[in-house]
């Protein structure tokens, strides 16, 4: 049903004004969402967000093919100021939680379960009273001849 309704045929050419609408709302670039700060970013998503809102109105009503195609658009540009937003969120997490003893789950390296749940190497190489006494007491011997 799709393909039928979106189909272009010879007959009936691709309107021109799709190429001309994605040039006026052009994507936004990371490197100049990330100079922005966080009140910048939020309002600027919210803009986008409304503007998505009236595509998909658009869209419903049987709007214009440039309507149609500023929708995938303004998507990314959402999915990038939520990108650079939670970056700088991130950043500034780390340093907070910077130097204390505990951090929260999501700042902590991921590596996986297991090495996660191994001993770390000091503690692999402890050893308790008894065996340091043992140790002390009855040492590794050396041979001057070795085998």
């Amino acid at each position: 049903w799709l393909k039928q309704r979106f189909r272009f045929s010879p007959k009936h050419p691709r309107p021109a004004a799709a190429a001309y609408s994605l040039r006026a709302m052009t994507k936004l670039k990371a490197y100049e969402l990330r100079t922005r700060t966080s009140k910048e970013l939020l309002k600027e998503l919210d803009d986008m967000k409304a503007e998505l809102a009236t595509l998909r109105v658009a869209k419903v009503s049987g709007g214009a093919a440039s309507k149609l195609a500023k929708i995938k658009v303004v998507r990314k540009n959402i999915a990038r100021i939520l990108t650079v937003y939670s970056t700088k969120q991130k950043t500034e997490a780390r340093k907070q939680w910077k130097g204390k003893k505990y951090l929260p789950l999501d700042l902590r390296p991921k590596k996986t379960r297991k090495i996660r749940r191994a001993l770390k190497v000091e503690q692999k190489f402890m050893k308790l009273p008894k065996q340091k006494v043992k140790l002390s007491n009855f040492p590794m011997r050396r041979f001057a001849v070795s085998m």
